[in-house]
């Protein structure tokens, strides 16, 4: 299930995606790259009404990317002007020949001219304008040089020029090497390697201010919406550090850096980073500039607040509990109700930790409320929610809660709590056994459209709430035998969310767990088993109940009932109640196996009682799928059919193939053994029924490609053909079976002799 609590951390730099720098320090200077934006501003105002309005809308929109981003070469920068207008790039190209071929009283004349774009009546740019703006920053920078500054600018124009003209000539001479085809891969291969954002930002010096504010902004937007269009952590912390060398005291740096720690689970540098932050957000006056006296408080009482986040969310439950005492502390000295509020929340995020209470966390929702705070009560109401539903709680009273909350979300516009909300709906239905409204609500979520504004090309909603509800979307593909369609929404999770991303290890688990339970239906159990060591490292209840399973499977009894009674006493003490009733039905039947069936029965009527305590219908409907078998072993097979009836509807609705097969199968078997006590003409009537349950279960059977099912119910099949006298269908079961028999051997199990 979704996280609630993963946008509880405090995050003072971003506001929907923009980041509010303040660079102490650094500032605008002339650089060769803003002198060819000089020349093709210039340029832009002398074509005036030259160019046309389909060429000035693309140049309109080329140029706030270019005066923001980092200086790139000049050979990237000409290719962008000329996907707009290729007649300016050309103009812009000779007028920057001229001026580094030419001497230094030619670059001097050139900013001098610049001026005259303010003069007149009607000027071609206004002061107060983007355009207008950087000009003046550029005039302003350039008159304050020293002559020799001034001489190094001019031979790093010459350098700038230069370096093209050379990248320029050594293409042209692998052109003239070159056949047509092979020049037409290579223009080819360079249009797929347009974006090298890294080599743009690695080829600059120190950014300005207005480019470290972009920069920052850039990458804090991407890291939140689309973390694969951002650069990769090692890249973005060679930039930060890089920027931090030039500024020690730019504290959103430091921000950013604990961000991008985040993303690698560096528990160290992370800690480091967020501590760096506000010391220099106290150090440089920030927030006493903005908020008075009470600026140094804040900033404390954020800093310990953030550090019981990041201690929680590293699984540090002490130290987070000390560092949330110390802001609870300072916040209510200064009287701040929005920092007890996050306070609140955490303290309640704790105290589950230790035992189940929701008295936190209603006061937390009804606080938040009262002080206007709807994204706080929202994070509430769903954690309410989600603790609930453990609890058991009734689905149509959770889903009436969540409705309260989108009410909110709709009202304040609150994107990602939508996307949360309709992901805790589809974990309720998954958990209650209801894939089809899982399935719906998932397809919900996939074909919304985010309300947050975000630039050009970048993957909307790449969140924790989409990487859950895919991977719910491929378990079910899954369960229902389409292998193909999971595993196309696999690699979709893959590409969206890479390895080394923050919510790769969602995918990976259930990857893990589809690869497990495909390996278990073929037989092949040592790929079963090398797959445990995985699903283990992801989470360690999966791994060990699924290791149980493989024991059980190899006929390893008194290994797997041992690993069994472990795995049940600590779910039990932390509550997984999902978990143990799973558990308790492979104890169950590994007791059918050792031929105790009467054991069997408390066992299964205990998970019986939990799951109907717990509202946890699916699996209820499995239990009583167990209990018929039960039934059917010690010989009353007219009442586990009875039971069967009230309990195969869920599973046929609702269930996976698999199970819908097995269920199929025990009908099968009820109706042969009750059919013993019938009259000949009744009993033919009943077998000719089971014989066709059992091609029903043979059709579920083969979709998932479970060969040990499809060869007990061949078996059982033949027998049933012999009995009716039907010599050429039994034969064809015979053959059929006997091939499977001898691509799975029996291990010594007695056939037909288990549920599954």
């Amino acid at each position: 299930m979704a996280s609630v609590h993963e946008s509880l951390y405090f995050n003072p730099m971003m506001t929907n995606g923009v980041v509010h720098a303040n660079v102490f320090g650094i500032k605008d200077w002339v650089t060769p790259y803003k002198m060819a934006l000089l020349v093709l501003l210039s340029e832009l105002g002398r074509a005036g009404a030259q160019l046309g309005l389909l060429e000035r809308r693309r140049l309109n929109r080329l140029l706030l990317p270019l005066l923001q981003g980092p200086d790139m070469p000049l050979s990237r920068l000409r290719k962008a002007i000329e996907e707009s207008c290729p007649h300016l790039a050309s103009s812009v190209h000779i007028r920057l020949k001229l001026m580094a071929e030419g001497e230094l009283k030619d670059m001097e004349q050139f900013f001098d001219d610049l001026s005259d774009s303010f003069t007149g009546t009607e000027p071609e740019v206004h002061k107060t304008s983007v355009v207008g703006l950087f000009l003046r920053h550029m005039i302003l920078a350039y008159n304050k040089l020293s002559f020799s500054q001034v001489y190094k600018l001019y031979t790093a124009l010459q350098q700038y020029f230069q370096n093209d003209e050379k990248k320029n000539g050594i293409d042209e001479n692998d052109m003239e090497l070159t056949n047509t085809e092979e020049l037409e891969g290579k223009m080819e291969k360079e249009e797929l390697d347009v974006p090298l954002r890294e080599e743009e930002i690695s080829c600059s010096g120190p950014l300005s201010q207005k480019q470290a504010e972009y920069f920052l902004s850039q990458q804090a937007s991407l890291l939140k919406n689309d973390e694969t269009k951002a650069l990769t952590p090692a890249s973005l912390q060679k930039e930060l550090n890089n920027l931090l060398k030039f500024n020690p005291d730019f504290a959103e740096a430091h921000y950013l850096s604990y961000l991008n720690s985040l993303r690698v689970q560096d528990v160290f540098s992370s800690t480091h980073s967020l501590l760096h932050y506000f010391d220099r957000l106290i150090l440089t006056g920030a927030e006493s500039k903005s908020n008075g006296d009470e600026g140094y408080g804040r900033s404390l009482r954020y800093a310990a607040l953030n550090l019981a986040a990041l201690h929680c969310r590293f699984g540090h439950y002490q130290q987070a509990e000390l560092a949330l005492q110390e802001a609870i502390r300072i916040a209510q000295e200064s009287n701040d109700h929005v920092c007890l509020q996050h306070c609140l929340s955490w303290l309640y995020i704790l105290e589950q930790k230790i035992f189940d209470s929701c008295v936190l966390l209603e006061h937390s929702v009804n606080k938040s409320l009262h002080f206007g705070l709807p994204y706080l009560a929202s994070l509430g109401i769903q954690s309410l929610v989600q603790q609930r539903a453990f609890a058991g709680k009734a689905a149509n009273k959770l889903m009436d809660a969540l409705k309260d909350s989108d009410l909110l979300h709709w009202k304040h516009s609150l994107s990602e709590l939508i996307d949360i909300s309709i992901a805790q709906k589809t974990a309720i239905w998954r958990l209650y056994g209801r894939s089809t409204m899982a399935l719906q609500q998932a397809q919900t979520l996939l074909s919304m459209n985010s309300l947050e504004a975000v630039n050009v090309g970048v993957q909307q909603n790449n969140t924790e709430s989409f990487a859950v509800v895919l991977c719910h979307l491929a378990e079910l593909h899954a369960e229902q035998g389409y292998f193909a369609a999971a595993s196309e929404i696999l690699k979709h999770l893959k590409e969206r969310f890479p390895p080394n991303s923050q919510h790769a290890q969602l995918w990976m688990l259930f990857d893990q767990k589809i690869q497990f339970e495909r390996a278990m239906n073929d037989g092949k159990y040592h790929i079963a088993d090398s797959l445990v060591a995985g699903i283990t490292a992801l989470n360690s209840i999966e791994g060990v109940y699924r290791k149980a399973i493989v024991l059980k499977a190899q006929n390893q009894m008194s290994e797997a009932h041992k690993l069994l009674q472990k795995l049940l006493i600590h779910c039990q003490k932390i509550k997984n109640t999902e978990m143990v009733i799973s558990v308790l039905l492979s104890i169950a039947e590994l007791y059918w196996r050792s031929s105790c069936h009467t054991i069997a029965l408390p066992v299964l009527l205990q998970a019986l009682a939990l799951s109907r305590e717990y509202s946890l219908q699916y699996l209820a409907s499995k239990t009583v799928l167990n209990l018929a078998f039960s039934q059917l072993i010690l010989g009353i097979p007219e009442q586990a059919l009875n039971i069967l009836q009230t309990a195969i509807e869920p599973v046929l609705a609702h269930g996976a193939v698999l199970d819908k097969g097995c269920a199929m199968f025990l009908v099968a078997k009820c109706q042969v053994a009750s059919a013993a006590s019938y009259t000949p003409q009744k009993k033919i009537e009943a077998l000719e029924s089971a014989i066709l349950n059992l091609n029903e279960a043979k059709t579920y059977f083969a979709k998932v490609d479970c060969k040990e099912q499809l060869r007990d119910v061949l078996y059982f099949q033949a027998q049933l053909f012999h009995t009716l006298g039907k010599t050429q269908e039994r034969n064809k079961c015979a053959m059929l079976f006997r091939q499977l028999h001898q691509e799975l051997p029996a291990h010594g199990v007695p056939l037909i002799n288990a549920f599954k």
